[in-house]
């Protein structure tokens, strides 16, 4: 079976995509995966080329996310409330682009103040969008 992996599970796609989101370092890691983070602390990762993209959601997503086919718990990752998703899912590229976003945004929250501002990430009330 001949699958085709959309840019967000290639590599470059994967690597192109975190590092357009504000304040995100990229980083090879354990068996030279892409490792996205974002104040230091990893909110997505990109697992084989192509492979499947891990990303931090939230508990009610990792609850309804792994009841489908194609996405699992990340292993190491889970009990953080991380999940795995593979080509075999029913997400578009859209959708796990969705993911990463609001991955990368559960993780900025959780910075300190300090580092949220150092990283331009703070954004104050005032200027929240309504």
């Amino acid at each position: 079976m001949n699958l085709t992996y959309p840019s967000i599970m290639r590599r470059e796609g994967f690597e192109a995509f975190v590092e357009a989101l504000p304040a995100v370092t990229l980083v090879r890691q354990w068996r030279d995966d892409s490792v996205a983070k974002v104040g230091g602390k990893i909110f997505a990762l990109l697992d084989r080329d192509p492979g499947e993209v891990w990303c931090k959601v939230s508990d009610m997503s990792f609850d309804l996310l792994t009841e489908l086919p194609g996405i699992r718990p990340a292993p190491y990752f889970a009990r953080a409330g991380w999940v795995a998703i593979s080509v075999n899912s029913p997400l578009g590229p859209e959708d796990v682009e969705a993911y990463v976003v609001e991955a990368h945004r559960l993780v900025a929250t959780k910075l300190s103040k300090k580092l949220r501002q150092q990283l331009g990430l703070d954004v104050s009330p005032r200027q929240a969008p309504i």
